[in-house]
């Protein structure tokens, strides 16, 4: 299974707020220097999907809208790629996290996170998973064929992603020439590729060849710098 391309585009841009924060001396009546505060990771993006931000839209082939306070893909058709986005911005040297419910979605049904997507050609990495247990990394190039970096351009499996779950927590680094897939807060597969080096994040789903039901919603997305 590899994929025929059909992208959603954001219709609004989330606008994010710059926070500035001052660290103050803590120096107290007797000189005594203030504790050390552990580093926090700068959160680029958050978003519980309360309220509308990424592109929805629904026809014949496929719908994509909130539902339930989360974000709902689902595809009435086989071997199809649904792509939704936050805002139109660049990132690079991210990790991002969301929460994918499986709203009792075919096995073979993958989705996963997108990063470094670029807007002139609709070039970006892919980090897909199936609750069948089978994960890739990828690439996608416009007018070409993907490319798995994983598993000699193959879909692999893995132990560690639990079968038919009923949500998974997937992650992805992409950044310093690094590409790193999670599921569930463990390490599943990491590959080099430094053909994009920043670029729109992004959520997808992909119906498989012989899908019969395509239906997964995301929920508690999270994007934080890379050391």
């Amino acid at each position: 299974m590899k994929s025929n391309l059909r992208v959603i585009l954001a219709m609004a841009c989330l606008m994010l707020a710059a926070l500035a924060c001052q660290a103050g001396s803590g120096g107290g009546g007797d000189n005594t220097p203030a504790a050390p505060t552990e580093a926090q990771p700068n959160i680029l993006l958050s978003d519980d999907f309360s309220s509308a931000q990424w592109g929805i839209g629904t026809d014949a082939d496929s719908s994509v809208e909130y539902a339930n306070e989360a974000l709902q893909m689902i595809i009435f058709t086989k071997n199809n790629f649904m792509l939704s986005t936050p805002d139109e911005q660049d990132y690079q040297n991210v990790h991002v996290e969301v929460t994918v419910i499986n709203n009792n979605t075919d096995s073979t049904t993958a989705f996963g996170l997108i990063c470094n997507q670029q807007v002139a050609d609709d070039s970006f990495y892919y980090f897909a998973m199936t609750p069948a247990g089978q994960y890739a990394i990828a690439k996608a190039t416009v007018d070409q064929s993907d490319v798995f970096l994983t598993n000699n351009d193959e879909w692999a499996n893995s132990d560690l992603i639990p079968k038919n779950a009923s949500s998974y927590r997937v992650g992805a680094d992409c950044g310093n020439g690094a590409l790193t897939l999670y599921v569930d807060g463990q390490q599943i597969a990491s590959v080099s590729d430094a053909t994009y080096t920043r670029g729109g994040v992004g959520l997808f789903t992909w119906s498989g060849e012989e899908a019969t039901s395509t239906n997964v919603s995301f929920d508690d997305f999270e994007m934080r710098e890379l050391p």
